[in-house]
């Protein structure tokens, strides 16, 4: 039996079918894990659809349409996860907020909206979390962060997206020591450039010779380094930012 069987993850940002947060769904799904995932601006008849796909994998499966720019949003979202399937063990903060600024363009706005998103839910995501799983008195719990290795290189025209993801990376590292002693580990995860939503063929040309396994990166090629880390397998794994990037070539 998988060890993760039984478990209940919760997955933010799972809108298309092409998502990164899609492919975690049906990586921990195929691993029996029960799913709750979040979305927002989807297409109403594919969410129905795949929350069947989830569901014909033998799993639980609900989900919650949410904006999570709204303050409230973490914890509405660890209670609706509560009520309709109890108390979750693995979060994966998937969901982000991207735009394109540049020193000429940013402005407060620009700066909030991103933080928002990016830090405030995520951060607050995992708390709510932390403290529902301490008060359900479990003992083996997983945090997986979503980051875009804001510490390896530039990232130019994206100046508050890299401020805000970067930030992920030094709450992760703090916030492990802090839940270590209940069994929780938090980790981060950079997938490195990955062909989901946004990329065109002209991105495509341009950032392939960079990958010198002569591929560019999937949402599958993610969900399975998530899968591993939401494991039995990875216990003595925490504070760790890991770069899965398949030796993505910078500069």
């Amino acid at each position: 039996m998988n060890k993760t069987q039984h478990k209940i993850a919760i997955i933010t940002g799972a809108s298309h079918p092409q998502d990164i947060g899609t492919a975690i769904c049906r990586r921990l799904a195929m691993d029996g894990v029960n799913v709750f995932f979040t979305h927002w601006h989807a297409d109403r008849k594919w969410i129905g659809e795949f929350k069947q796909e989830i569901l014909s994998k033998g799993v639980s499966c609900e989900e919650l349409s949410i904006d999570l720019s709204d303050s409230q949003a973490p914890k509405t979202i660890l209670q609706t996860v509560f009520e309709k399937l109890g108390v979750p063990s693995i979060l994966v903060n998937n969901a982000a907020h991207s735009a394109q600024d540049g020193y000429l363009a940013l402005d407060a706005q620009t700066l909030d909206e991103h933080y928002a998103v990016n830090i405030r839910s995520t951060l607050l995501l995992c708390v709510e979390f932390a403290r529902l799983f301490e008060k359900a008195n479990l003992n083996s719990g997983r945090i997986i962060n979503m980051t875009s290795g804001q510490d390896l290189g530039p990232m130019m025209g994206e100046l508050a997206y890299v401020a805000t993801k970067g930030a992920i990376s030094a709450f992760t590292r703090s916030l492990a020591q802090e839940l270590a002693p209940l069994g929780i580990t938090v980790n981060a995860v950079n997938p490195g450039p990955t062909d989901s939503t946004w990329m065109n063929d002209e991105i495509r040309s341009y950032l392939l010779p960079k990958f010198p396994m002569g591929r560019i990166g999937t949402p599958v090629d993610v969900a399975k380094v998530i899968s591993f880390l939401a494991s039995e397998e990875a216990t003595w794994i925490t504070g760790q930012i890991i770069h899965s990037e398949g030796g993505f070539l910078r500069g």
